[in-house]
């Protein structure tokens, strides 16, 4: 890679519902600037940017690769993301660095899900979106259906720039609007040819749209629009570099990375129009703008890790500020570590190409940092931290176990090494229910995980589900005995207690005593309560811990040679397994709070959902950040969502997210508890 300017410098997200092709245009973008000699396929398991064996075996992209081309004195650093929501956090990622989103839209499914999403995420992003209608070489597409849903989902600000003319429902050439020229691909080569006659009225029809977009930029061309004057090619250029940066305009592409048609004339708009890394003039920071300055020392921010068994951790970062050279040393504002960057590559899918220095703007890779994750801030002289980037919480949730014993601690160790890599993954040892929990994103996520662990660590695991941890009390009070007698030989056991269980208003045991007359000694009071509190971890029903729970010590006896700590410890552990029985006890479940936006045409869908689930609507309100939808607030028992992230994700066809979190303890149903009594008696056998 030669050396080159800040200004020549262009980062490009490809976003899009699964299957768009955006792993193929980044495919069709190196083919054709000779970054790579051959056009890989995804079916074919043979593309620069889809190398991870995972996603080679599923034939989809699983995380985001980069892939940067040299095209006419320009670097553009192609950040290839994923489909599916399962994998949402690596979409994130790259818009972190991305200076504008490509959002890829299959010509035969048309506007899809993911398309939303994906527009979603460049606004969160807050960065320039252009959109790229692919596979026109495939027959029946209708780009004008596809043009006229881009416009009313995403309004005025989507304009044509590249347009299909068809006939009989077969392509027949690309017409560049601005250029007012048609063109057909020849072995991978536009031709130009000339403009066919029954295309005028589609050309018209798509330029009046075009000139309306790029007039509204400045004052002097929306003059020369009443006026009907044409745009001269360099005013069309700048005015579309201007209204990309100001979000006022999203221009819309169209061609087949399959046949290369319209990549060549794609490339150039790109080059020309495309928002440079000093565009914006600064970048977010934690607290506040941070000036972004071409020159000087630099600043870098460390946008994604991936923890390889044999290079060790690498990490991937976008110089925001100055200029990064080989040997320097730059402190890691979030640690304080001092990292010397002895090596830095330019990353081309799996492979690096090392060099010698990398400009602010640029994406880059280096390895074995001491002590730098995903998120840090990197700095040679500033102390300014920039924005870090906000993962969506895992909630899909899977108890892991070993295939091999004493496989435990390979696994947390394997799992320890990809939570560096994936901040969208949790990972959890539940020591009451004796499981290690991993929590994901999806169950294709989960899957994914599994597999590197396996192919990575070495280490196999199955999958159950999560045990929850239920809870036990008691509802009404009741005075029982508790007497430890045994005699064997030379000094005999004995002791002997009344105590009255009540439900408590603290969580866990409230000991007090009335003892008169010195019937129980002082002395023993202690061993009573320790002999409560060992019980309360199992209660009488189905083993579960006892909360809420008070004992009033208020008579019983002793022996003034037998009685000892441990008899009455005895004395107080039967009490309490007599007490709790007759104290009518129930199982208590843990409820939490559901909050789920979903589209406002769905909320019916949900909300039957959740009554399904045994669910209390609290409430539901228009959404403050999102247009058409609304917030649903609920009480769900967790033992009720299970698998909630799937079946969202279904009844919302993939625009619904929630978020849940634990709230208390409440009694369990009878025919419910029924059951959690049976299968815990099953485990128990």
């Amino acid at each position: 890679m030669p050396n080159i300017s800040t200004a020549n410098i262009r980062n490009i997200a490809l976003l899009g519902h699964g299957g768009s092709g955006k792993t193929s245009l980044a495919e069709a973008m190196m083919y054709l600037t000779k970054a790579t000699d051959r056009l890989g396929k995804v079916s074919e398991g043979n593309t620069v940017c889809d190398f991870d064996p995972e996603e080679i075996k599923r034939g989809f992209s699983v995380s985001t690769a980069i892939a940067p081309i040299n095209f006419r004195d320009k670097i553009i650093n192609i950040l290839d993301t994923p489909g599916y929501l399962d994998f949402v956090a690596e979409v994130k990622q790259a818009l972190r660095v991305a200076g504008s989103a490509m959002i890829v839209i299959n010509a035969k499914a048309g506007v899809e899900v993911g398309t939303e999403l994906a527009w979603n995420y460049a606004e969160e992003a807050q960065i320039p979106k252009s959109i790229f209608v692919n596979r026109l070489d495939e027959e029946n597409t209708d780009f004008s259906k596809i043009f006229t849903q881009l416009r009313e989902l995403f309004g005025v600000s989507v304009c044509p720039l590249m347009v299909p003319y068809n006939e009989n429902n077969k392509i027949v050439c690309l017409i560049d609007l601005p250029h007012k020229k048609a063109f057909v691909d020849e072995n991978g080569k536009a031709k130009e040819i000339p403009v066919p006659a029954g295309a005028q009225a589609m050309i018209d029809e798509y330029t009046v749209m075009l000139s309306e977009s790029l007039a509204e930029t400045s004052d002097e061309l929306m003059e020369k629009f009443f006026a009907e004057q044409p745009f001269t090619m360099e005013e069309t250029l700048k005015a579309l570099h201007t209204g990309m940066v100001s979000g006022s305009i999203t221009p819309v592409y169209s061609g087949s990375a399959a046949t290369l048609l319209g990549i060549e004339h794609f490339l150039d708009y790109i080059s020309d129009s495309y928002p440079t890394p000093l565009d914006k003039g600064v970048e977010r920071g934690v607290n506040g703008p941070i000036e972004i300055k071409e020159d000087g020392p630099a600043s870098i921010f460390v946008f994604k890790t991936v923890a390889d068994p044999f290079v060790g951790k690498m990490s991937y970062f976008k110089v925001m500020s100055g200029v990064l050279k080989k040997d320097d040393v730059l402190k890691n504002l979030t640690t304080g570590q001092m990292e010397k960057f002895s090596h830095i590559y330019v990353s081309k899918g799996k492979k690096q190409i090392e060099v010698e220095s990398m400009a602010c703007g640029d994406v880059g890779v280096t390895a074995k940092l001491i002590d730098t994750n995903t998120n840090d801030t990197l700095s040679a002289t500033g102390n300014e931290e920039y924005s870090k980037i906000v993962f969506p919480k895992p909630f899909h949730c899977m108890a892991v176990i070993p295939k091999a014993k004493g496989d435990e601690d390979k696994i947390s160790s394997g799992i320890t090494k990809l939570l560096e890599e994936d901040l969208s993954i949790r990972y959890v040892n539940n020591t009451e229910t004796k499981q290690m929990l991993l929590y994901g994103l999806g169950e294709q996520h989960i899957d994914v995980i599994l597999s590197r662990l396996k192919s990575r660590f070495g280490t196999s695991v199955d999958l159950i589900p999560e045990k929850i941890a239920y809870r036990e009390a008691i509802k009404k009070t009741v005075k029982v005995e508790g007497k430890h007698k045994k005699q064997s030989g030379g000094h005999g056991q004995y002791g002997h207690v009344w105590i009255e269980f009540s439900p408590g208003e603290e969580e866990g045991l409230t000991f007090t005593e009335s003892i008169f007359g010195g019937s129980v000694p002082k002395n023993f009071h202690p061993a009573v309560e320790k002999g409560l509190q060992e019980c309360m971890s199992k209660g009488v029903l189905a083993g579960f811990p006892v909360v809420n729970l008070k004992a009033n010590l208020f008579d019983g006896s002793y022996h003034d040679v037998d009685s000892s700590e441990m008899s009455f410890k005895m004395a107080a552990s039967i009490a309490f397994r007599e007490g709790l029985k007759q104290a009518n006890p129930v199982i208590l479940e843990p409820i939490g709070n559901l909050s789920v936006l979903v589209p406002d045409g769905l909320m019916g869908d949900v909300i039957g959902d959740i009554n399904k689930r045994r669910g209390k609507v609290m409430g539901m309100n228009p959404s403050e950040t999102k247009k058409g939808y609304s917030v649903i607030d609920a009480e769900i028992p967790q033992s009720e969502m299970g698998n909630y992230t799937v079946n969202l994700r279904a009844l919302s066809q993939g625009r619904g997210s929630f978020n849940y979190e634990f709230d208390r303890y409440s009694e369990a149903p009878a025919n419910i508890a029924q059951k959690i009594i049976e299968d815990a008696k099953k485990q128990a056998e």
